[in-house]
């Protein structure tokens, strides 16, 4: 490390030991402990706004973004020392919110100036929760087909139509929603990309209620919902390649998607001498389950290592492309393994729900096992993750029969 990054380092340093608690240096165990921000946020910590606030007064919630839209200005070397001194300290995440991870990146990329004035900022200082308006009840995998329609009324799009699994949408703010614009466009061109108040006479949300017995996903309806024409990022007609580009900063999240209660950060080892002991000499008391573990940990040391790669091309400006399906695929697919894993070691333990009998770890355990299954299913399921790495990374071609290259 060059003595310019060995200073920032310093000052990283200083920073959190100055300005992050101690309670948040802890692991996240409770889900309604998330820092998500928004205008209606919900704090159940008495420290995580002040941290929330002291990150983002630094720009650190988004630190390669531009500082004039609130971000930190940092290059790729200074923001992985940033990273990897928060990690050291065991901080928590100072703010989640798909502006940071989705919705930001596109409006860098896509927006006018005086929409990138008028949103990132509050993106950074998570004033703003948003939700995301893609799929519908006839246009999930087939996203192109979608028919909620936007129709321009002088200076605003009156929305009709629905969305379904909007994460979250009973608690944004906003909603980056995709739109038909053109009806008699091509089904790929007459689609825009709107962002809408939640707030707006004419929306309902409905939560569905999941396996896990959470309900973040939600049903969203629109009637007559007026948009002002400002909000349309992009031209009318160029939703569908806003859209792809927001896929792959999706399905690079998904696929390395780990907070305090993910499996990343629980030690194989330690559940399985937990739970099923260690022979004489202190390893562990099954040959089988140590080669699973220890193929376990490669396969995510590889995807780790294999996204870090990913992120410092972006970083660089090389925006992510199909091969974010390739890591959609790989993360979400490795996650289920892992958690199936953990389960099966922990016995009936590992099906503990509520009550007593349980630590407090088997609960959230059990639940994340469940949670786990969906994220092979959403941002696109691993299935249309492999027919997109056949035609976009090995450009194989189409084949109507199904036979594949002959």
């Amino acid at each position: 490390m060059n003595d310019e990054l060995e200073t920032f380092r310093r000052e990283c340093a200083a920073f959190i030991e100055a300005k992050c608690p101690a309670s948040m240096r802890t692991p996240l165990v409770r889900e309604d402990e998330e820092p998500w921000g928004g205008r209606r946020p919900v704090f159940t910590h008495p420290d995580t706004k002040p941290w929330m606030d002291a990150m983002a007064e630094r720009g650190f919630t988004a630190p390669t973004w531009p500082r004039e839209y609130g971000g930190g200005g940092l290059d790729e070397a200074h923001a992985r020392v940033l990273e990897d001194e928060l990690r050291r300290a065991g901080c928590r995440p100072a703010l989640k919110s798909f502006g940071l991870w989705m919705l930001g990146p596109v409006l860098l990329q896509y927006g006018t100036e005086a929409q990138k004035q008028a949103w990132i900022p509050g993106i950074v200082r998570g004033e703003t929760r948003w939700c995301q308006g893609y799929s519908e009840p006839g246009a999930g995998s087939d996203l192109a087909s979608l028919q909620t329609r936007a129709v321009l009324d002088g200076d605003a799009y009156v929305v009709d139509g629905g969305k379904v699994w909007t994460s979250h949408a009973d608690k944004a703010d906003y909603m980056f929603c995709l739109v038909r614009t053109d009806p008699s466009a091509r089904k790929h061109e007459g689609i825009g990309f709107l962002l809408i108040d939640m707030r707006a006479p004419g929306i309902t949300v409905r939560p569905i209620r999941l396996i896990s017995g959470a309900s973040p996903f939600c049903e969203t309806f629109f009637d007559g919902v007026r948009v002002p024409r400002a909000n349309l990022v992009g031209r009318p007609g160029e939703g569908w390649t806003i859209a792809k580009a927001l896929l792959s900063h999706e399905r690079a999240l998904i696929s390395k998607m780990r907070d305090a209660r993910s499996s990343e950060d629980v030690s194989l080892e330690a559940l399985a001498r937990r739970y099923l002991g260690t022979d004489e000499s202190g390893a562990i008391d099954h040959p089988s389950l140590r080669d699973r573990i220890a193929q376990a940990n490669l396969d995510l040391l590889c995807n780790k290592l294999t996204m870090r790669r990913s992120e410092e091309a972006v970083r660089a400006g090389l925006g992510p492309g199909p091969e974010t399906s390739m890591f959609k695929l790989y993360g979400t697919e490795l996650s289920k393994r892992r958690y199936e894993l953990m389960v099966e070691m922990a016995g009936f333990s590992g099906l503990g729900w509520e009550g007593e009998g349980f630590e407090a770890d088997e609960l959230v355990r059990t639940r994340s096992w469940l949670r786990s299954r969906a994220s092979s299913i959403e941002g696109g399921s691993s299935e249309i993750q492999l027919n997109v790495i056949a035609k976009r990374v090995l450009g194989l071609p189409d084949d109507p029969h199904g036979r594949g290259r002959e």
